[in-house]
C-alpha cells in the first residue's frame, strides 16, 4: 500500500506552497493512473500532438520549472510567517525573579 499512499501524497496540492510536490521536482504534473483508464482532456491532447511538437511543448514546461520553484518557495515562506504568527499569539510571555520557586527536572 505505500506505493499509492507515495502517490497521493506526491500528486495533491501542499497548502504551504500551492503546488504538488510532482510537479516542483518534473515541471509537470503527474498523469494519474484513472487519466489512462478514462482520458482526461490533458491526456488527449498530448497524445494527438506530433512528436517535435510535443517536445517543444515540454522544453516550454522546463523553462517554468525555475519560476514555479520560486512561486512555491515565496508561499512556503509567507506560510511559515502565518503559522509562527497563530502560535506566537498563543505563546504566553512569563517572567522570572531570583527567588521564584521553579520546577526543575533532574537529568
Amino acid at each position: 500500500m505505500l506505493p499509492f499512499a507515495l502517490l497521493a501524497y506526491r500528486t495533491s496540492i501542499r497548502s504551504s506552497t500551492r503546488a504538488t510536490s510532482y510537479s516542483l521536482v518534473y515541471g509537470m504534473e503527474a498523469v494519474l493512473p484513472v487519466e489512462v483508464e478514462i482520458p482526461s482532456m490533458r491526456v488527449l491532447a498530448e497524445s494527438k500532438l506530433k512528436e517535435a511538437e510535443w517536445a517543444k511543448q515540454r522544453y516550454k514546461q522546463l523553462n517554468l520549472i525555475y519560476e514555479k520553484r520560486l512561486t512555491a518557495l515565496c508561499h512556503g515562506q509567507y506560510y511559515q510567517q502565518r503559522m509562527a504568527r497563530a502560535f506566537n499569539k498563543k505563546v504566553c510571555l512569563r517572567k522570572f525573579s531570583p527567588g521564584d520557586l521553579v520546577l526543575q527536572k533532574a537529568a
